[in-house]
């Protein structure tokens, strides 16, 4: 019954949220839906493509995987979205089967709910990248590996090296690095290491055969398509193509983790920031770490006898914390943005899980007190901006009241820090559900505090925050999303499309109105290095290139930042305004 309650919990808030509005957001959200679909109408699953130019910087699971979506469902932005949100399901399960095995069932039911309705998990969801399968797949490779050497059973071996393989396809070398270094740290403290029992458990060899057969394969094709150079010093040269195996290895691996990627079209989260923000991610399971952390004895019941089941929850707790450790140590010497640790939010799941079973009373009460205070101030706050904004009447879309801070964009949370006392009189239902949820349920979990239900009120909680937060992004769908604009053109004339810079800023421009584009003065950032192809598409133009099109035909659509409107009525003279929605809008040649 519990296994269909976290089903359930799971599919209201990661199915209950895929449908648009909110629409795919411009920059990476609606980009790697577009490579999908151009995977699928071209025929091409080797190679990514944005607008015809090669985009050699991920592994390509995530991209099929939405491309098999599209091929069943049709291309629809839901459709998009439906491979993360089924990982995030299956994340939910997995962690809830991992944490049973090791401390019980009703830890496993816990931790299945601590994972699936923390905010981070919701907030990096978002977002249509693979992170969130790449965690499913760490996740089900450290379960097999305590499966295979814990339960003395060779057979889980072969399901650690499947999911590393998978997990390879998705996220690249990190996929390996991760659950490989947890589980030799893990052996290597347990001084199993090099036993003769842990090499026949593992089968490393013929492991090792599996996992590349799984990965390999994509990379032998994909270097054939877009051959090498073999130039692999670490040097990025603007300009310069060496081919894949340089850009996706060199480049994407291990210049990125240095923090020298070519190109410089990304920012880090500051180090201290980056830990302490683990609290924001985890919430409202933040306030037992405490009694997760707390040393103590096992006495979880199982049915396989104590002795097993102190060994289990030993070997468990000792995983959770060598891979919490060695992924958030690993990522504060690299680049950072916010959503790289999610693979060990399972691990902190695990760890909550089970001292919520253990419910050592005076730990876990002060838990339930400490949210109760956060939940009631959150809700009085919630309330007193209510109150502040109860005499002020939008107008227009809410980006008429927000700030704009670009350097912040290049961060996962960016856009928050537009956000000014004004727009919230745009949010006020939003505002008004998420206050109530965090009032009521956090009241409700400290009621129940000592039942097997207090969690349980914690993440229902946790589903009406998370469409409070689904509500908040519709409304901010005309400043984070172009579909207003596609939406327009769409209903408009037909004609050619051109975007003024960069492909990311109005990526969903051309997702929605599925026709190809030209950038103008769009060689930059992502598609620099793809520009410099052999064969790279004639999609660029440049200004003088505009001003020869501008008065002829066929009909151009161009879309534009606000911001940028003086300089083209300098370079084209008095331009007619199509649409106008979100700061942005899209001129044309050609009355209507």
């Amino acid at each position: 019954m519990k296994h269909w309650i976290i089903l359930l919990l799971g599919a209201a808030v990661f199915l209950g949220c895929i449908f648009s509005p909110p629409s795919l957001m411009d920059d990476v959200d609606a980009v790697n839906a577009q490579i999908a679909r151009e995977m699928l109408s071209s025929g091409d699953w080797v190679t990514a493509h944005i607008d015809g130019v090669a985009y050699l910087e991920k592994s390509p699971l995530g991209y099929w995987l939405m491309a098999l979506s599209y091929a069943v469902f049709g291309i629809h932005d839901w459709a998009a979205r439906l491979p993360t949100a089924l990982g995030a399901i299956g994340l939910m399960w997995a962690t809830s089967a991992l944490a049973g095995w090791g401390f019980g069932r009703r830890a496993g039911f816990y931790a299945g709910l601590a994972v699936g309705t923390s905010v981070g998990l919701f907030l990096f969801t978002r977002i249509v990248i693979p992170d969130v399968l790449l965690t499913l797949a760490v996740t089900g490779a450290l379960y097999c590996f305590l499966r295979a050497v814990e339960d003395e059973c060779a057979g889980w071996s072969w399901g650690f090296w499947a999911c590393v393989g998978l997990g390879m396809l998705l996220k690249g070398l990190l996929a390996v690095l991760l659950p490989a270094a947890t589980a030799l740290i893990f052996l290597l403290v347990r001084r199993q290491l090099f036993t003769r029992r842990t090499w026949r458990l593992m089968r490393p060899l013929s492991g090792t055969a599996l996992m590349p057969a799984i990965f390999l394969p994509w990379v032998a094709l994909a270097s054939w398509r877009n051959p090498p150079l073999f130039d692999f010093t670490l040097e990025s040269t603007p300009g310069v193509y060496r081919g894949f195996l340089w850009f996706y290895f060199i480049n994407e691996h291990v210049l990125r983790f240095l923090n020298l990627r070519f190109p410089r079209d990304y920012n880090t989260v500051p180090r201290l920031t980056f830990w302490l923000l683990h609290l924001v991610w985890l919430f409202p399971w933040t306030v037992f770490l405490p009694a997760a952390f707390r040393r103590g004895s096992v006495s979880l019941q199982f049915e396989e006898g104590p002795e097993l089941n102190r060994n289990r929850a030993r070997s468990l707790q000792l995983l959770a914390l060598i891979w919490i450790l060695f992924l958030l140590v690993f990522l504060s010497f690299s680049t950072t943005q916010e959503y790289y640790s999610m693979p060990c939010y399972p691990a902190f799941a695990v760890l909550i899980g089970w001292a919520l079973a253990l419910g050592r009373r005076s730990w876990i009460a002060a838990g339930y007190g400490t949210l109760g205070v956060l939940g009631v101030v959150s809700a009085l706050i919630g309330g007193v901006i209510l109150y502040l904004v109860r005499g002020i009447h939008p107008v227009g879309d809410i980006s008429s009241a927000l700030t704009q801070n670009p350097d912040a964009y290049t961060l996962s949370m960016g856009h928050l820090q537009d956000l000014t006392l004004s727009s919230f009189a745009y949010l006020r239902g939003p505002l008004l559900l998420a206050s109530l949820s965090l009032g009521a349920g956090s009241l409700a979990a400290w009621v129940f505090r000592r039942r097997w239900m207090a969690p349980l009120c914690l993440a229902l909680m946790m589903v009406f925050l998370a469409h409070a937060a689904n509500w908040a992004l519709k409304v901010f769908d005309p400043y984070l999303s172009s579909r207003p604009l596609a939406d327009a053109i769409n209903t408009g004339p037909a004609g050619q499309l051109i975007l003024e810079g960069h492909f990311y800023p109005f990526s969903s421009l051309g997702f929605y109105t599925s026709r190809p584009v030209l950038l103008l003065n769009g060689i930059a950032d992502n598609l620099v290095y793809g520009a410099a192809a052999p064969g790279a598409p004639r999609v660029f133009i440049g200004d003088e290139d505009l001003v020869r099109l501008w008065p002829q035909e066929p009909r151009l659509y161009l879309a534009i930042p606000a911001a940028s409107l003086p300089r083209l009525e300098s370079l084209l003279g008095p331009v007619r305004k199509f649409a106008d929605r979100g700061g942005k809008l899209v001129l044309t040649n050609k009355p209507w």
